[in-house]
């Protein structure tokens, strides 16, 4: 069993994926979603929350992480830096490979925690 505190990050990180996953439904693909002027700022933002959620229990050094590949919690929060620091250079191919890639095994991987009633 994990801290109450660290699923509740957890729950956050994967409610905010799937707020990505429906603004990417409803725009017919990642790189229509990506270049609308609604769209584009939305997975931006909730980009950068999911990587201050994994950033928090990366300081905690949460056992949870184990359960990540750390090249996508790095690839993340990499993304996250570019998006915080970099906003009109951000390099919209890389996030769009970011959510084609990363972004499947990381909602895998909380989905299976979950599923294990952690």
């Amino acid at each position: 069993m994990y801290p109450k505190d660290e699923l509740v990050k957890l729950l956050s990180i994967k409610s905010k994926i799937d707020n990505i996953y429906s603004i990417i439904q409803r725009h017919g693909s990642i790189t229509n979603a990506l270049q609308d002027i609604e769209g584009q700022p939305a997975i931006l933002m909730l980009l950068v929350a999911i990587s201050e959620q994994f950033s928090k229990l990366v300081k905690k050094e949460s056992k949870l992480l184990s359960h990540f590949d750390p090249e996508d919690i790095k690839g993340l929060i990499s993304v996250r830096n570019y998006i915080a620091h970099d906003y009109d250079g951000i390099n919209l191919v890389i996030v769009e490979d970011d959510l084609r890639e990363n972004m499947p095994n990381i909602l895998d991987a909380i989905n299976l925690l979950l599923q294990k009633g952690c």
